[in-house]
Parts: structure tokens; sequence; C-alpha cells
């Protein structure tokens, strides 16, 4: 599934999926004026970017975030401490 394919809500719980060298792209690079891309691992250790990063892109470098696949998010589980 591609971004352009998922409903408003649909955004609100979907994230692009990135392989290890588009992550490492995306480090330290601003995505406009003032904020940067922050690649995330979910749940299953899969590299993640936000829909909101991928929709305010403004860096021309980057377009190809667009064409990622979409995926469920799934937050990663902390371990209770002992």
């Amino acid at each position: 599934m591609k971004i352009t394919d998922l409903t408003t809500e649909e955004k609100a719980i979907y994230v692009g999926l990135l392989t290890i060298a588009q992550k490492d792209l995306l480090v330290g690079q601003m995505f406009d004026e003032d904020s940067y891309f922050n690649p995330i691992q979910d749940d299953n250790d899969n590299w993640i970017i936000s829909i909101e990063e991928i929709e305010q892109n403004l860096n021309q470098t980057f377009v190809w975030l667009q064409d990622l696949e979409m995926i469920i998010f799934v937050p990663k589980v902390n371990p209770l401490p002992f």
C-alpha cells in the first residue's frame, strides 16, 4: 500500500517502511525549514518514518518517500524493569 492509497483515517495508524540504507540517508537531514527526519524502529525492528514527515517533506532530494510501502505502526514495547 502506498501513501496515496490511504484514507484520512488510515493515515493515523500507518507509517512509511524504510530500508536501513534509506534510514541512513534521512538521519540528520531536514524535511522542511526547521524539522529533521526522525526514523525510528517499531516493535518488529522495522525502520519507519511518520506520515507527517512524508507529507510535509519539502526537500526535493527525498521525493522518493512518496513511494514508500505503508505499514501499520506497532510501537516498541519496553520491557518492565526487574
